[in-house]
């Protein structure tokens, strides 16, 4: 089975489309599931949707159903091995890769909700390169706290304050 995977990724590697980034097993966390990680969820992209996240077993199971919707190829004796290595690999409070641009939030009420509680989850750049409308802050915090963060409601409405007046759109 594994010789296969390896020999599926391989191929992968040659016969995707270009706009593919295929990376080798390797780069990725040593685990069981790796292997259907690298073949299933590289097809379509590189390994940067899910290496910057960090969510738990729930989270990243509705990420793979997504994703299975969307054409991924994990069988259904694979998912609960894809999404215990996502989570192992990938879960709250796993190490972040460091970001490509070191960030430094600009000082505020909230700040330091933010670097304390987004950055469980994943880097400051996330945050820093992002401009949304008003009222799509509250939303996305929603979707974390749904998704596991442990935010209270006063520190959610600190932190939503905090991002709509540093990295919302006027």
């Amino acid at each position: 089975m594994r010789a296969s995977l390896i020999g599926a990724a391989a191929w992968l590697a040659f016969a995707a489309p270009s706009h593919a980034q295929q990376p080798p097993a390797s780069l990725l966390p040593p685990g069981d599931g790796r292997d259907v990680v690298a073949v299933a969820c590289t097809q379509c992209h590189g390994p940067g949707p899910f290496v910057q996240l960090r969510e738990g077993a729930d989270a990243w199971r509705l990420q793979v159903y997504d994703m299975i919707l969307r054409g991924a190829q994990v069988q259904p004796d694979d998912l609960d091995k894809v999404v215990g290595y996502l989570s192992a690999s990938f879960g709250p409070g796993v190490n972040v890769p460091p970001p490509l641009h070191q960030v430094t939030l600009p000082d505020g009420k909230g700040k330091d909700l933010v670097e304390a509680q987004c950055t469980v989850c994943h880097g400051l750049d996330r945050i820093a390169m992002a401009r949304r409308a008003p009222g799509e802050w509250t939303q996305i915090i929603h979707r974390m706290i749904f998704l596991g963060a442990s935010v209270s409601g006063d520190d959610a409405k600190t932190i939503t304050a905090y991002l709509d007046d540093k990295f919302g759109t006027k």
